[in-house]
């Protein structure tokens, strides 16, 4: 499939980026995460792939501080493409490693050249877990 340039260009930026970051569409597809969120997520891209907003979402269990499952609309990621504006948060995930994770994401819409909406990024830091 051909991606937008700029897109193409994220992906690449991000794949020599020390910070954690997350890639998806205007759907919510997931096109991509790099190297050090894959620490953090527990499972390589490789083996994970691109996947439907609807699957990522609730694949790494996100919660709050309690423990309270929240909803897909809650995270920072989805914000930013609902909204078009910077989204940011903190949170827990079980990460596909069985491990939970504390969590500080900073989410931002993806516009390209002539205001074209091309989804959104997500950068992240493992927090002190509180």
């Amino acid at each position: 499939m051909q991606r937008e340039l700029e897109i193409v260009l994220t992906r690449q930026l991000t794949s020599y980026l020390a910070t954690p970051a997350f890639i998806v569409d205007p759907d919510g597809n997931l096109l991509f995460y790099n190297d050090p969120a894959e620490a953090l997520l527990g499972h390589r891209f490789d083996e994970t792939g691109e996947m439907l907003a609807r699957e990522w979402a609730t694949m790494f269990a996100p919660t709050n501080e309690a423990g309270e499952a929240l909803p897909p609309e809650e995270l920072p990621l989805l914000i930013a493409l609902r909204t078009r504006l910077p989204s940011h948060r903190e949170f827990w995930i079980t990460g596909l490693d069985g491990t939970r994770r504390h969590l500080v994401v900073t989410a931002l819409p993806l516009v390209g050249q002539a205001g074209r909406f091309l989804g959104a990024i997500a950068l992240f830091w493992a927090g002190a877990g509180r």
